[in-house]
């Protein structure tokens, strides 16, 4: 793979996301690319009223998915440096597919690596696809973790 240099790893660590880090790792060695793993934290938004779950009930939940997100991204960095890899993180939060775009134009991502959860039926109509979405908005190439 010539030319790449800066490979973007979406992850939302699941099992999926396994996968695609073993593929992104693997790519990111063999082309000696720096491996930018991007996790978009998706705020929790409650389906009751407030009164049922207040503000600060809230804010904590919130504040601690995201500390929890922020350990499994350092996780993952250095993974991929005992690997052999040149790594770095980034957290953002939003709109998955929107922000991992997003990132990869702000760090020039030469390839975008993307796990896929394999949703299929009225799941994915109703839900949708990250990677989907993310492979028919990108600027660059992409791969969804599956070889």
């Amino acid at each position: 793979m010539t030319g790449v240099r800066r490979i973007l790893l979406a992850s939302d660590f699941s099992k999926a996301s396994v996968k695609a880090f073993a593929t992104a790792a693997s790519l990111a060695r063999t082309s000696r690319a720096t491996l930018m793993i991007v996790h978009v934290f998706v705020p929790f938004m409650p389906a009751v009223p407030e009164e049922y779950l207040g503000g600060a009930t809230l804010d904590r939940l919130n504040a601690d998915a995201r500390r929890s997100a922020e350990r499994q991204l350092a996780k993952a960095i250095k993974k991929a440096k005992a690997a052999g890899v040149r790594a770095a993180g980034l957290m953002m939060e939003g709109e998955p597919a929107r922000q991992i775009v997003r990132a990869a134009r702000s760090k020039h991502a030469d390839l975008i690596v993307v796990g896929t959860h394999g949703r299929t039926g009225l799941s994915k109509f109703f839900v949708g696809s990250v990677a989907q979405r993310v492979v028919l908005t990108a600027p660059v190439s992409s791969s969804d973790g599956e070889r």
